[in-house]
Order: structure tokens, then sequence, then C-alpha cells
């Protein structure tokens, strides 16, 4: 009967169809799965994995720090197989795919107990291999596909398994499953895994640790508790050494709640954050590793010395002469910090004293000065649009008649207030943008003669770039935190022969010892030439300087801007600059630069006796043997009120007729005049008390030949 029933079913097409089409499909599936599918090389994978962070190396190559940019997955740097810890190699393909280096991309032992159990309905059991979730993270497939769609991911992952087993090795199949699995939350990689959940590196997890990771992987973010039953259960099945209570202890410290990565290596922060800006990015910087944690110990060192002055933040930059590579940046570096992540080398402060060795290079280039020229340091009164300007010493005491060196060396405001006369309020600020002080935007008159003690705002980066040009005989270019390959212009910006003059003068300790004594913190065994710089009321310390080779910028404040309390840039900011400069010559000497060409040095003596004998330094041309100061008889007169460019408001309350502005001649004689647009108002010997009118003034004052001696202009409104 059966057979007669099989008979008749069979003479229907149909039937006979199916039935020849169910035995050919097995053997169409297998010929699609073993035909190869278009894979990437190990080589294109590896080179496309991108981590979340980016890198930064020093001038030798070593990573100094990195900044996170990629938030949505924590990736670290790809990780070798040779690397990895052999236990979590061992325990996650154990766990993972016990035939693993039998199989070639797909298990059908284990594919056909799956298939049973799911037909028996018994708990149902995972069958990808290895190769075959590498697959799947390679094309990125999903496990959310159901139905059919499912079906096609399986049927595609295993094809692309049995691919991969063609023609990558075992071992880079591994290299590339540890680096591209997510093992829980956002942690991709085994790197980025063992460093945040253990603390340490992929090749330090011991046994415990590996069994609990391997037991995470099929549930990424299950409890503590769950894993550490899975470990546990794998750990008797497998008869492993390794008791349930380490296990516990295990998953407990690895599955916590951990804190941000902190990076391996954070000595550049700020440099980090100016220059990497794409994730897997790795910038090779101008830093050198050892030098920047020798500015950055030092700088933190001396800080907490005087923390209890109120001092909280310091910034130091280290500049090579010849290249102008940037060996050391530190933008923060005070333990008490309240603001650490302000960049104090790009940060503007007032420049204090620092700006008076470009004033006075200025004026030896003009040759309005030698550094032999005598300066009186004697209370002054200058009339300016704004008042009154009174510059005062740093010690509030006034030295007479002192020379050029000692004015800069020791560093007197009244003297640098002089000199500013001499060049112009225009001409300094010009030089002072050539120079590289981008914030010096106003005109001269915004700034007035308080430029010549530093009332502009200037950075640490310009500091260390102006001064650089000094340590090279005014030959100027960028400094820079990068090799770009294009060499930057050098531009013959300075007098080589009135640097060469300054910087002599900033070396010699005899010409500090007017303010600063013999002993100070600008003192080196070796040559080096500095400067320091207070800004009003203490907010800032500056100490700036170079040696042959380097040149160091120092900054020391707050970074709030409340003022120190009793600290100056020689007891601030000039130990910082000491001591790094100490370090870099520990083993390297510092020789002076050889004079240029172009200056003299002479034996010059002073006349009366102010300075002792000794041999100057002159630009040619303008050596002087004997310095005699003039007699009070036969100096030149000037004009001392009102002040050149001074807006004059008359007083709306006051009668127009009973207003007067004095106008008075400093130095000058019965055999002056003083004339207004002019027309001759008086003898420069007399106070003249004038009736302002509205508009704008000239006023000159002229010997007997009729000479212009002085003249200066105002405006009344």
């Amino acid at each position: 009967m059966w057979t007669a029933r099989i008979t008749t079913w069979w003479k229907c097409r149909w039937i006979r169809v199916l039935v020849v089409g169910m035995s050919l499909l097995p053997c169409a599936l297998l010929a699609f799965l073993y035909t190869p599918a278009s894979a990437p090389s190990f080589v294109q994978v590896k080179a496309a994995y991108v981590p979340s962070d980016a890198y930064l190396l020093d001038r030798n190559g070593e990573v100094i720090d990195t900044v996170r940019i990629d938030m949505k997955v924590r990736r670290l740097q790809w990780t070798a197989l040779r690397d990895i810890s052999p236990a979590l190699v061992e325990a996650v393909i154990t766990s993972e795919d016990h035939r693993f280096r039998q199989h070639h991309g797909v298990d059908w032992y284990s594919m056909a107990g799956a298939m049973r159990d799911v037909m028996l309905a018994k708990q149902r059991r995972g069958a990808s291999t290895i190769t075959m979730q590498l697959a799947a993270l390679i094309e990125r497939w999903g496990h959310t596909a159901t139905g059919l769609l499912a079906v096609e991911h399986k049927l595609l992952q295993m094809r692309l398994a049995l691919t991969l087993e063609r023609y990558w090795t075992k071992q880079q199949i591994l290299e590339a499953y540890f680096n591209l699995v997510t093992f829980r939350g956002e942690l991709q990689g085994v790197s980025a895994m063992s460093q945040v959940m253990a603390g340490k590196a992929a090749e330090g997890l011991s046994l415990p640790e590996s069994m609990v990771i391997a037991a995470l992987l099929p549930a990424p973010n299950a409890s503590s508790h769950q894993v550490a039953r899975r470990a546990c259960q794998r750990s008797q099945s497998r008869h492993v050494a390794v008791s349930c209570d380490q296990l516990r202890r295990a998953a407990s410290i690895l599955l916590e709640d951990k804190e941000p990565l902190p990076s391996s290596q954070e000595i550049a922060p700020h440099v980090a954050r100016l220059l990497l800006t794409q994730p897997g990015q790795v910038v090779q910087s101008t830093l050198d590793a050892g030098i920047q944690k020798m500015v950055q110990q030092s700088l933190t060192v001396h800080l907490a010395a005087i923390a209890d002055h109120n001092v909280r933040d310091g910034a130091v930059l280290v500049v090579d002469n010849d290249s102008g590579d940037v060996l050391a940046y530190v933008g923060s570096g005070g333990p008490y910090s309240q603001s650490p992540d302000v960049d104090g080398i790009s940060a503007r402060r007032q420049a204090g004293s620092t700006l008076k060795p470009f004033l006075y290079e200025l004026a030896f280039e003009k040759k309005y000065l030698t550094a032999a020229s005598l300066l009186n340091d004697s209370p002054l009164n200058l009339e300016t649009a704004g008042g009154t300007y009174i510059p005062q010493d740093y010690d509030h005491e006034y030295k007479g008649l002192v020379s050029t060196r000692t004015a800069l060396g020791s560093s007197l405001n009244v003297p640098a207030v002089r000199t500013l006369i001499l060049t112009g309020v225009e001409a300094f600020r010009d030089r002072l943008h050539q120079l590289g002080y981008a914030g010096i935007t106003e005109d001269g008159d915004y700034y007035g003669y308080s430029l010549a003690l530093g009332s502009a705002e200037v950075s640490v980066w310009e500091q260390a770039q102006a001064y650089r040009a000094l340590a090279r005989l005014g030959k100027w270019s960028p400094i820079h935190l990068q090799h770009t390959g294009d060499s930057a212009p050098v531009h013959d910006l300075l007098s080589p022969q009135a640097s060469f003059i300054v910087s002599d003068i900033m070396s010699d300790r005899l010409a500090r010892v007017v303010t600063f004594g013999l002993s100070n913190h600008l003192n080196t065994s070796f040559w080096s030439a500095a400067k320091t710089g207070t800004s009003k009321d203490m907010r800032d310390n500056w100490c700036v300087g170079f040696s042959q080779k380097y040149t160091v910028a120092v900054w020391v404040g707050n970074f709030e801007g409340d003022p120190m309390q009793d600290v100056s840039g020689i007891t601030g900011a000039a130990p910082v600059w000491q001591d790094v400069m100490l370090a870099l010559h520990e083993h390297d000497p510092s020789r002076a630069p050889a004079p240029p060409a172009g200056v003299t040095s002479v034996m010059t003596v002073f006349s009366p006796a102010v300075e002792t004998p000794r041999h100057e330094w002159f630009i040619d041309g303008t050596a002087l043997h004997n310095v005699a100061a003039v007699a009070p008889s036969h100096r030149m007169a000037r004009i001392d009120s009102p002040a050149n460019g001074m807006v004059i408001a008359l007083d709306p309350d006051i009668p127009p007729d009973d207003q007067r502005v004095p106008l008075t001649v400093k130095g000058g004689s019965t055999d002056m005049q003083v004339k207004l647009n002019n027309r001759v108002v008086g003898s420069a010997a007399q106070q003249i008390l004038w009736t302002p009118k509205r508009g704008s003034y000239y006023l000159s004052v002229e010997d007997v030949q009729h000479h212009v001696l002085d003249r200066i202009l105002f405006t009344v409104r």
C-alpha cells in the first residue's frame, strides 16, 4: 500500500521538483559558503583601526600626552598579539571557540549541536567561532536582526569567516579579534579594556582576571555576580586551578565603576589640546620629554615654596636659539592652581620691565644713547592727556646720574621713561609690534610713557620669541612647536651691534648691583643674560633671558588676576629661570657671543665720578673716552607743560576768561622765546599763564638764532 502511494506521489511533477531541489540545496549552500567573499586583508583592517585618542609625541617619538577626541567609543592604540597575556588568549579561546585551532572558520560540529538543541527545544548555545565573530566585527553586522535577515547575516558571516581563514593566519585572526571586540560598555579592544578595568597593560592580566574577562564576552553588560558565576562554572567544568572566590574577587575589582581612563603620559596637556584635533592623530612636536619634565617639576617646586605669598600659577617656555624649536611648554604648574586648564603661555599679562631691553636697543640703534651715556634718575613729572605721570623706581628711591648700562641692568624706571621720550612712543610701539608682540595694537597715545615700564600686555610665547632675537644679535624668526618642512624666513630686525651691547648689559652682574645686589637669582656659573619684570600691584612676575643655546621665559602670578604678596620678578620668576638654566647647562657650556663687526671697546671715565672707569662697548662712531655731565646752564631746553599731544578741556562752570593753562619750559633762559602758533607769547625763563581758546595749537621754544629747540602739539576743546 505504501509503495503504491509513494509511486502515485512521485508521478506528480511538483513533488519531483521539490525533492530534487531539496537534495541539491545543501550542495548550493556549500558552494555559496566556500566561494571566496570580498574580504579585506589583515593589513587593511589594522590600518582602518582608529583609536579614540590622539597622540602627542616629543621630538624623539616618545608619547608625552594624549587627548580623547571620539566620545562614542573608547579605543586605545592597536595591541599586537605578543603583547596580550597568554592567559587571556587561552581563556577566550576555551570559552568562545575551543576548536579554534582545528576548524577553518566554521565549526560544523558546534553548528550541528546548536541546530540539534533548537530542534529538541533544549537551552540554546552559540555556535559562532572567533573567526565568525571577527567577520561580524569587520562588516559591522548588528545582533538585532531577526527572521530571514538574521539567517542572511549568519550565512554571510560564515562565508566571510571561511574566506578569512583562507587568507589570514590564526595569529592575525586572534590579534584583530582582540582589538575589535567590545568588552564592556564603551570599551573596545583589549588595550582599553585592560587599562580601564584592570589598570594595567594587556600583557599583565592574571589567570583569574583573564577568566572573568572571557566570561564577560557573551554578555558584556552583565552584573559582577552573573559574570563571576559564569566564570566559576567554566572553571569547574574544565578543572582549572582557580577557585570561585578568586574569580569573585577578580570580577568585583574588574567590573566596579571606574574613573575615566587617564593618559599614561600627561606632561604637555596645553600643547596636546592645541595640536590634536582628530581621533587617531599622531603629531610629533619639537618638545623634548626630558626637558619638559624637568621644567614642570622645577615650576611646581618653586610655586609650592611661595604659595603662602598668594602665588598659585606659573608658566615656562624653553626655546632652542638656533632652530626656534620649542623644547618645553609648561602652561600651568602650580600645585594649588584654581584654573590649571588655563594656558599661561598664550595668555597676555602686563610686561613690567621686560620690554626695557628693546627700548634701549632702539636708542642705541638710533645713536640717541650709548651704554655710557648718563641719564638722570630723579623725580620726573610728565603732563599727559590722562593727567600727570610720575614714574618711580622699584625701591622708590632715586639714584641721580647713572649710566645707561646701570639704568638697564638695575631696571631703573625714570631713566627708561627719559629714554622713551628720546625714541618716541610710536617708534617704540612699532618696534615691539615688529618683534611679534601681536597684542600691542593701539597707537602710541594709548600707551603713553608707561609703555617704557611695560604697561602693555604680552604673552610668554611673545616674550621668548622677542628675546631670542636679542640672543641671535637681531635676527628674528618665529618660534614653533612643529616642523612644517618649510623654514621660516629670518629677518634682520634689530641692529646686531645694539643687540650685542644690550645682551652684554643684561649679562653684567655689576650693572645689576644698584637694585639687586651682587647675589641674586639672575646669576649663573656660565654666560647668560636676563631681565626681570613686575607689573602694577605685583600681579605679574617675569624673568626672561637667554644663554648661548637657549631662551627661557618664565611668568609667575595668579590666573584670576589677584595680586601676589611681597613677590617680585627677582624672587618669584627668577628662581625658576635660574633653576631651569642651570639644569639645561648641567653638561653644556655657554659662552658669550663674539662681538659683531661695528662695535668697539674703549676705556671710559666719568666726570663727575658717578661710576668707576671701565671698558665699555660702543657702536662705531659713538665711542666716548670721557663722559661728563652737562652743567645745568648748558642743558637743552624742553617744553615741560603742556605735554605733547595733550587734550585740554575747558570747564563750563568757570568763565572762559578766568581759566589759565601754564606754558613752562625746563632749562629755558631769558634769551629764548616761547611761541604759540608762531606768535611770541613770552620768555622761556618764566611761567606763562595763557588763556585757552578752542582749537589746535603748536607750542615751540627757540634760541636767539631762531632755531627750534623743542616743539609740541596740543588741543583745546
